[in-house]
């Protein structure tokens, strides 16, 4: 998946131009996951903000009591962005990271990205 950001696609590509041929593979998948992982969770930044700082408070109860104290440190506009926060968002209107990645990945590129997930514990990049 390439990027939204035309600067980013140009980096992107003169990037992996630049790697020798037996790594440019393994490279350019890694930056089509990193790119459908963006977009996924740039989706949450447009709703309109009385919705995000509603998701917010809702977002803050669910969270385990030392984290949500630091996240209520940090404020709404702080948080609006972070990856946890984003997820929250999209899967409350019904946008799920798994089902996203599955639709806007290749088969091979999806299959490599759950492997990522289980060892990271968690599909949260």
């Amino acid at each position: 998946m390439e990027h939204p950001n035309s600067k980013c696609r140009i980096a992107q590509a003169e990037y992996l131009s630049r790697l020798p041929e037996e790594e440019r593979e393994n490279k350019a998948r890694d930056i089509r996951i990193g790119n459908a992982s963006y977009i996924y969770h740039q989706q949450a930044v447009p709703i309109q903000e009385n919705r995000l700082i509603m998701y917010y408070k809702e977002w803050l109860e669910d969270l385990p009591p030392n984290i949500s104290r630091h996240m209520r440190m940090l404020g709404f506009e702080a948080c609006k962005t972070m990856i946890p926060f984003t997820r929250y968002v999209n899967e409350r209107n019904d946008i799920g990271m798994r089902d996203w990645m599955q639709e806007h990945l290749s088969p091979g590129d999806f299959n490599y990205w759950q492997e990522l997930s289980k060892k990271a514990g968690s599909p949260t990049f």
